[in-house]
């Protein structure tokens, strides 16, 4: 057996997010990649949360053929694949339908940057993708999800490390980090942004994004070359 750490990894990020109520159900999956050998550990497809372990983690190449486990790979592993592709620097990848953040996908809406908490985490707005085509969905489905995303970051001028995540309009949230747990985390605290996001606008339909000097300080301060926040 290969890659016990990373399966190890894997694992927890998944049980992190049905934990967190991110991925309730089988509604979910987080990968990661190991860049030296060019291989993803990724949850088994439809498995439910408290039936899985270390040891049923499928490990995929970057075709997506199984190199290691007798189970059937989520069937987003396309988009996960397309992703570490694009996006050289992410070690994890997390897919969830998390409730706020997902309605906002349905609406077909980005989530602005209203307040500090968003401005520790994301370096602007939450983009929302475009819908996919008729011929996207009925052909290659999941990858064609992975390049509709890239295709957004690539033609906003986003940088998917600034941006750890994003909306897939009609479906739901993607969010990468560092590893397997970071990208976890990242759907986590975008399920969060989404709830404020939320509830600023019911609370003010009038407000208007953070100014652009106060989400600078404060996502430059933990994230810049500068960058303060935190332990040495």
């Amino acid at each position: 057996m290969i890659m016990e750490q990373l399966k190890k990894e894997v694992y927890e990020a998944n049980m992190f997010l049905h934990e967190q109520g991110l991925a309730p159900f089988t509604w979910g999956n987080a990968s990661g990649i190991d860049r030296e050998k060019n291989l993803i550990v990724i949850k088994p497809s439809g498995i439910e949360y408290s039936k899985l372990t270390p040891e049923m983690m499928v490990v995929v190449d970057l075709e997506g053929n199984v190199v290691e486990g007798d189970l059937k790979p989520s069937s987003d592993t396309p988009t996960h694949i397309e992703l570490y592709k694009a996006f050289p620097e992410i070690g994890g990848c997390v897919h969830t339908h998390s409730v706020v953040a997902t309605s906002f996908a349905q609406a077909g809406m980005i989530i602005r940057a209203y307040g500090t908490t968003h401005a520790d985490f994301c370096y602007g707005s939450v983009p929302c993708t475009r819908a996919l085509t008729k011929d996207e969905t009925e052909d290659e489905y999941e990858k064609n999800t992975g390049l509709v995303i890239i295709e957004h970051f690539k033609n906003m001028g986003f940088d998917p490390n600034a941006r750890p995540c994003t909306l897939v309009r009609s479906h739901g949230a993607f969010a990468w980090g560092k590893n397997a747990i970071k990208a976890a985390e990242n759907a986590g605290t975008l399920e969060i942004v989404a709830q404020m996001a939320m509830n600023t606008v019911l609370l003010n339909p009038q407000v208007k994004r953070m100014d652009q000097f106060l989400l600078d300080k404060h996502y430059l301060r933990k994230h810049g070359k500068n960058a303060y926040y935190g332990q040495k």
